[in-house]
């Protein structure tokens, strides 16, 4: 149970257990977040030394305790847990049930207890005679004849009553790590779920399968060859992953910030020519000089972090750069320069649509993975990876991973103008001295804490809020929005600013919300004519804008002033406030902010 409940952020519309005993399985399971799982718990015997757990967000069937996991056979005597997506469960489930096979749930994940409750059938396994040492190589057996029918994407974990001491597990495209104790053995799709138990761990690929029990742990191939796997240590610690005294792990995560934007730049800036990239990432400064075009793929938050990183890329070094949504890049059928690279960004490094998009970008070209977790599968796929430092972040909506990946983009653009020549010494000093002085900015920022939740008592009850933004901080008008919806569950939408008297403008009436992204810039004047058009037809304006600027004065009903700082690093400073008030005004509506309905941290489902 402690470590569902650190995966809990990952799904929580259902939750359900399994313990294996000499007595066989037992299962329960129940609707909602886990805490109903655990009060069932006090009034249920589910003692036993080999067990399995998951918590579900729903993709085939409502949230129902049938559609709960663990699933089991028509025995009852075999489960199944299972993130992702059986593609071709349907067929499978139709021969099944001509076969005689009884399904109690609505889910894709059935089918495969059924399947391996079929091969294990065909090998006279359970029957009399069969030894008992041969029942967890039956058990392997069976497992692998199954998952040779499916197709999808799984983390699949097994257990059998007639192998009570084992749990088989397999994965392709959906995240699943071995802990390692002293004689105990951990299996889970995250981390956090074992680490104040085990730090040693090993990362299972795709296509591969792990058997494991208290004192052994083996790892195959599909089809059947033994794989030798080498173990990795765990740095960061389990309290990392508590709340620390706030109300919320995103509030937390907003103000960890300063410290986790600090943590993924430091040590990466220096020497000036050379050696940062190459030591830490294995990028030699002449594969960067090398680079003719890049392109920056990514979902959600990361998405809009990728299109800030274009208007950086481009304006240091001249390289032209696109930006694809990840689920859209993958079906675009391009054909690219072989001297061009793809940066992925993805927090978890699990996002199911952006390794799809590198596995088909690498057929023609390299990939920089920017990701917060080792061992992800982001970070084995891509050729090389550049690691954010901002530890776990645990509330679904993200915060300070997307100022984290700003880091990142900030310390690799600055290489690659270095590399590429388009920056002197002493513009790279500047930049250098510029971005070491963004954290105590951070800080500042962070201090609009108070007058932000009297903002946000002002918006909670609004039905549409748009944001608006310019150039650099066109992307972080896109992030507020996306900020509010996701949590207070407001529509909002960001928009170019430039694009208002394209179609948006139709939608201001009488004291709905805007909220522009003013910060001082090339573009300020081109803003404040924005905001002018707003206030014009009714437009009750939050202004986000540089303190001691007077240039939006009069204009705006309030304002969010930030501490001023170069434009090219104005958006760390300007999401904070935007952050924050999707924050504080999901906490006036009563909304559960960590866990937002129908979302889910890691989406490892296309």
């Amino acid at each position: 149970m402690e470590g569902l409940r650190s995966l809990e952020y990952r799904g929580y519309d259902s939750a359900g257990v399994s313990v294996a005993s000499k007595g066989g399985v037992k299962v329960l399971r129940s609707v909602g977040k886990l805490d109903n799982l655990q009060k069932l718990l006090t009034t249920h015997d589910m003692k036993g030394m080999v067990g399995v757990g998951h918590t579900r967000w729903a993709t085939h069937g409502n949230p129902t305790e049938e559609n709960a996991h663990p699933h089991i056979d028509c025995t009852g005597q075999l489960v199944v847990v299972h993130n992702g997506i059986i593609e071709n469960y349907l067929p499978i489930k139709e021969r099944l049930q001509a076969a005689g096979h009884k399904f109690q749930s609505e889910t894709d994940t059935e089918v495969v207890a059924h399947l391996i409750e079929e091969k294990l059938k065909g090998m006279g396994a359970g029957r009399a005679g069969v030894r008992p040492d041969m029942q967890e190589p039956l058990f392997f057996e069976a497992v692998r004849q199954a998952l040779s029918e499916v197709k999808g994407a799984y983390a699949l974990v097994m257990m059998w009553a007639g192998s009570p001491g084992t749990i088989i597990a397999a994965k392709t495209a959906s995240p699943l790590v071995v802990g390692f104790g002293k004689d105990e053995t951990f299996l889970a799709s995250d981390v956090p779920a074992f680490l104040s138990h085990a730090r040693d761990v090993v990362f299972l690929e795709d296509g591969e399968l792990a058997v494991l029990s208290a004192a052994r742990r083996a790892f195959f191939s599909l089809d059947g060859k033994k794989v030798e796997k080498k173990t990795q240590r765990i740095a960061w610690d389990r309290t990392m992953a508590e709340k620390g005294g706030y109300k919320h792990f995103m509030l937390k995560e907003i103000h960890e910030q300063p410290q986790s934007f600090e943590d993924t730049f430091r040590g990466r800036l220096f020497p000036l020519r050379e050696g940062v990239l190459q030591n830490e990432v294995g990028m030699p400064a002449a594969t960067l000089a090398g680079i003719s075009r890049i392109h920056l793929v990514a979902c959600g938050t990361a998405y809009h972090a990728c299109l800030i990183g274009r208007y950086l890329i481009e304006e240091m070094t001249g390289v032209p750069c696109e930006t694809d949504i990840a689920s859209e890049f993958r079906y675009r059928q391009l054909k690219l320069d072989p001297n061009s690279l793809m940066i992925a960004v993805s927090q978890s490094g699990e996002t199911a649509d952006t390794l799809a998009a590198v596995k088909e970008a690498r057929r023609q070209v390299k990939a920089l993975a920017i990701c917060n977790s080792v061992g992800s599968s982001l970070s084995r796929e891509a050729d090389y990876t550049l690691y954010t430092r901002c530890g776990p972040e645990i509330g679904v909506a993200s915060t300070k991973a997307f100022t984290g990946q700003l880091a990142a983009l900030y310390v690799f653009a600055l290489h690659l103008a270095m590399a590429k020549k388009t920056y002197s010494d002493a513009q790279a000093r500047q930049y250098i001295d510029d971005l070491l002085r963004m954290p105590g900015l951070l800080h500042k920022a962070l201090e609009l804490d108070g007058k932000i939740q009297e903002v946000a008592k002002k918006i909670q009850d609004k039905k549409s809020v748009l944001f608006i933004g310019r150039h650099l901080n066109y992307p972080i008008a896109l992030e507020g929005a996306l900020k509010l919806k996701e949590i207070s569950y407001i529509h909002a939408e960001g928009y170019a600013a430039g694009e208002m008297k394209h179609g948006p403008i139709a939608l201001i009436e009488k004291g709905m919300p805007v909220v522009a992204i003013a910060t001082r810039s090339r573009v300020s004047d081109k803003v404040a004519s924005n905001i002018q058009e707003a206030k014009a037809r009714g437009a009750f304006v939050i202004a986000v804008t540089t303190a001691g600027e007077k240039s939006h004065k009069m204009l705006a009903d309030i304002e969010l002033p930030v501490p001023p700082c170069p434009e090219l690093f104005a958006p760390v400073l300007a999401v904070v406030p935007l952050q924050l008030l999707a924050y504080h005004t999901a906490v006036a509506k009563g909304a559960d902010v960590d866990q937002p309905r129908n979302l889910a941290k890691s989406v490892t489902v296309e």
